[in-house]
This record gives C-alpha cells, structure tokens and sequence, in this order.
C-alpha cells in the first residue's frame, strides 16, 4: 500500500529571528509547532535567553501546535524566568488559544491582550 504525497503533513516550521535593538528580539514562528521540531524552537530561543531582556514569539503564521509543542513552551517559560527574561506569545490563533485553555496554561501565563500572553 502507498501513501499519496498529498495527504502526508510537513510538520515543517521555520524561524525568523529579529533584534529590536533594546534587548528584546522577536521570534517569527510559521509552520507547525509538533513533535519532531520541537527541539529547534527550543534551542533558537534559549540561546537568545542570557542575552535578552523580553523576548516575543509571534505565532501569527502558526497553524497548529500539540502537546510536544506546549510543553516547549513551558519549558521556555522556566528558564526565561530563572534568567530574568520576559518572555511573550503573540497573535495566538482561536485554536491555540483553546488548546492552552483546556490545558490550562492560560493560567500560569498572563494574559496581556485578546491575542497576546506576556510571561512574567
């Protein structure tokens, strides 16, 4: 049995990375946030950790995260706050947004305004 090429998900994300000059840098996050590219988010944002004072995940182009993708955004929220960083996640889709509710991380992240989380 083959499988169409169509019907396989990418599961591609990509990061674009942009320093505002002040200490704070936002991250450009397009594609899937899923298990086996997970890794790569974490280690593009903790290495700008000890060098930035905020730092901005903008998800406006991101279509889908899951649990592998959730729990790196907790663990970015753990060593951003160890290291005095404030991290944030912008433009949430309506479907991430829910996903963090029923997971009930919008409550260990503040919520800033209708699309963004600033964490503290």
């Amino acid at each position: 049995m083959s499988t169409n090429p169509s019907n396989v998900s990418t599961k591609r994300l990509s990061l674009h990375t942009t320093s505002q000059g002040d200490g704070t840098v936002i991250v450009t996050c397009t594609g899937e946030l899923v298990s086996g590219v997970t890794d790569m988010l974490y280690r593009e944002v903790k290495s700008l950790i000890p060098d930035s004072k905020r730092i901005i995940l903008d998800f406006t182009d991101l279509a889908r995260v899951d649990s592998m993708g959730l729990g790196t955004l907790v663990r970015l929220y753990v060593s951003a706050k160890s290291a005095g960083c404030v991290l944030e996640l912008r433009n949430l889709s309506k479907r991430v947004r829910e996903l963090m509710g029923l997971t009930h991380l919008l409550s260990v992240f503040e919520t800033c305004a209708e699309n963004d989380i600033r964490i503290v």
